[in-house]
């Protein structure tokens, strides 16, 4: 796929994103919430300052964390290396199938979760809102940026300090040189996951039709899926980095409902994600 068909290809998902939202807040608006008449400068402040609140409340929420909170993370930490003992199977599966998966679908998930092309999707669909002046259009560009920066620094931390090995390098997926500066030791976790899964969640929040949300989580499963396939990270890098960034998104969302800063009418919905261990099966349930 060329570089001009992969641009076209993201900016018609992008401009087919920002329609349905555009037609969503069109069909919710009614005349407690009808867009307020203020300059598009008033409004783009009004975003960036609860943008940077929000990665604020990405970064120090874990300072608030109770009891429940800690649980939840040990359930995920000890999780994550149960799911490992499934980590050389599915490398061996995704190797054996790589010829017969299609090549564009390959390049556009390598593409798509680029930080590069996913910072342009997201700012060409915060500059409709903002041309249009639709509150939640913005609030969730708003939304996708401020857990985008929080979970891509967190991740970016986490790659150089775990220092996983790549399932292309050649080593196992237990073999780890600690704080590793080299590209072949960054598998752990998928900055292409966090940033599609970020996207994709943030976007699926704002529908409440079933459909639309699979539709919506289907693209945001095919950047993680090329991953697997091209070998370059493991089942747990992408499970692991999955699951952090519905709850950063879920987090800030939360933040963004609680701080009235933009005309919610109803509460945010969050993802109950639980690992299920019975016999011989691994499990990962998530619960609308």
């Amino acid at each position: 796929m060329s570089v001009h068909s992969k641009n076209f290809c993201l900016i018609t998902l992008t401009v087919a994103l920002t329609m349905c939202l555009f037609t969503q807040a069109q069909n919710s608006i009614n005349s407690d919430s009808i867009i307020k008449d203020d300059s598009r400068a008033h409004l783009l402040k009004h975003d960036i300052k609860y943008t940077v609140k929000g990665v604020v409340h990405g970064f120090t929420r874990p300072l608030r964390w109770k009891g429940k909170d800690f649980a939840k993370l040990g359930t995920l930490l000890a999780g994550t290396i149960a799911l490992s003992t499934l980590d050389n199977e599915t490398k061996r599966f995704f190797g054996r199938n790589q010829e017969n998966f299609p090549k564009p679908i390959r390049d556009f998930g390598w593409y798509f979760g680029s930080p590069q092309n996913y910072f342009m999707a997201n700012a060409g669909l915060y500059g409709v809102g903002i041309l249009t002046k639709n509150e939640k259009i913005r609030k969730t560009s708003v939304l996708i940026i401020s857990s985008s920066i929080t979970n891509g620094v967190i991740q970016s931390l986490l790659k150089s300090g775990v220092g996983r090995a790549r399932p292309s390098s050649g080593f196992g997926n237990y073999d780890f040189e600690l704080f590793s500066t080299k590209p072949s030791h960054h598998s752990f976790p998928s900055g292409h996951t966090a940033l599609a899964i970020t996207m994709s969640h943030a976007i699926a929040k704002q529908f409440e039709n079933i459909w639309v949300k699979v539709g919506i989580y289907s693209i945001g499963a095919i950047p993680p899926i090329s991953r697997l396939v091209d070998g370059a990270h493991w089942l747990t890098d992408i499970a692991f980095s999955t699951a952090l960034s519905i709850i950063i998104v879920d987090g800030i969302d939360k933040f963004l409902f609680n701080s009235k800063a933009y005309d919610d009418s109803k509460s945010p919905k969050k993802i109950a994600w639980n690992f299920n261990f019975s016999g011989n099966t691994i499990g990962v349930v998530g619960s609308f």
